[in-house]
């Protein structure tokens, strides 16, 4: 199930997939984040996803007129984290409403690691 537009010339339909996956590349693009995790943590913080499936990583919540997404990210050390949620939260929100025209009305944003980078 995702999310319809109706217009004047039909329908457009955005799945969850799409803005999970958009949400994932905007978290990753992020200075400071190592990578976007699984929802399902069964095997721990070294499965970082890879660019095919962010949206695993991405819950994704349709409302009336509006979106609500919490996404799972792994940080740097070294970075102030509630930097770089900020800064997910922007991008996140930037870039759907940008590609898609639907508002975004709450982006979360869990921590669920943080790794050394060299």
């Amino acid at each position: 199930m995702g999310k319809d537009i109706v217009t004047e010339l039909g329908v457009i339909e955005f799945s969850r997939d799409l803005i999970g996956n958009l949400a994932g590349i905007a978290t990753t693009e992020c200075f400071g984040v190592v990578g976007v995790v699984s929802n399902r943590l069964s095997t721990g913080i070294n499965d970082l996803l890879g660019r095919e499936s962010l949206s695993k990583g991405v819950d994704v919540a349709f409302g009336e007129d509006t979106l609500q997404i919490r996404v799972n990210v792994v940080v740097s050390y070294g970075v102030r984290i509630t930097t770089i949620a900020d800064n997910i939260i922007k991008n996140i929100k930037y870039t759907i409403e940008r590609y898609t025209g639907l508002k975004v009305d709450k982006v979360e944003v869990s921590v669920q690691g943080i790794r050394l980078v060299n």
